[in-house]
């Protein structure tokens, strides 16, 4: 048994934990896989040589660099259980797409860009964690299919939100309501916040939640900025705040999606 471990510099955050798991699916070499999200580093598992492993890593522009490579005894690591894997995954994805429902819809009612554009955040990591549920016991090509789909699909509405920001830039419009936008961006947050420690607290029963692990996650980063762009909005009584972080989070969708087709290449 040989394991090797790699140190990815761009792996910030749960939802490209799973991208990689997707990217690695189909390699019969590869017996485990173990995330360190908060030191960017994998560590993976396998029987034999085999090259495509850092190959695939790179392919994916997350930084991934091989650090060290040995042989280790079988009975020093025990297989993953898939369907604890598979609950907690569960538990991620309703989080999200719950939360992209919640504010999508308060986004539409209290005309703010900021929480439309964190919906789609929120519903992009529903997307990779329903492709990777998808990829249990599916086959390759039907799982870059539907990673294809989801791609296009995110990218659509992403593109759609920078074409509404532009033309609210352009023409009056009332000002977004910034309490609702406070409020529900705090709620996210705590959304995201709990996915995270549920995702870390698989790995290991010693293993608990660090504060600086929380806040290097993009989807806090996201809420915390719509939570600022609503007090931005209150103070200024502008809505430029809304507009600019709106526009900043769905270009993070586009560059999202775009990774998301690049797992159905």
């Amino acid at each position: 048994m040989i394991k090797s471990e790699y140190h990815i510099a761009k792996m910030d955050c749960p939802s490209e934990e799973n991208m990689i798991r997707m990217k690695l699916d189909g390699i019969q070499a590869i017996k485990k896989l173990e995330f360190d999200i908060e030191n960017r580093n994998l560590t993976v598992f396998h029987s034999e040589e085999n090259e495509e492993i850092l190959s695939r890593l790179e392919s994916l522009n997350f930084g991934a660099k091989l650090s060290a490579s040995h042989a280790v005894d079988e009975n020093d690591f025990a297989p993953e259980s898939s369907e604890v894997q598979s609950k907690l995954l569960w538990s991620v994805l309703l989080i999200n797409f719950g939360f992209f429902v919640i504010e999508m819809t308060t986004g539409l009612i209290s005309r703010s860009m900021g929480l439309v554009a964190d919906s789609l955040d929120m519903l992009a990591d529903s997307f990779v964690y329903g492709l990777s549920l998808w990829a249990v016991g599916s086959t390759v090509l039907r799982k870059k299919k539907v990673a294809r789909l989801s791609g296009y699909f995110q990218l659509s509405l992403a593109l759609l939100g920078i074409i509404e920001v532009v033309r609210r830039f352009i023409q009056s419009e009332a000002m977004p309501d910034y309490r609702m936008m406070i409020g529900i961006s705090i709620l996210a947050l705590i959304a995201n916040a709990i996915c995270l420690w549920l995702l870390q607290k698989s790995k290991s029963k010693e293993a608990h939640m660090k504060a600086s692990m929380i806040f290097t996650s993009n989807d806090v980063i996201i809420n915390s900025g719509v939570i600022l762009a609503g007090i931005l909005v209150l103070v200024t009584q502008s809505k430029y705040p809304d507009l600019i972080i709106g526009s900043i989070v769905f270009l993070i969708v586009v560059r999202g999606a775009i990774r998301i087709l690049k797992l159905g290449k």
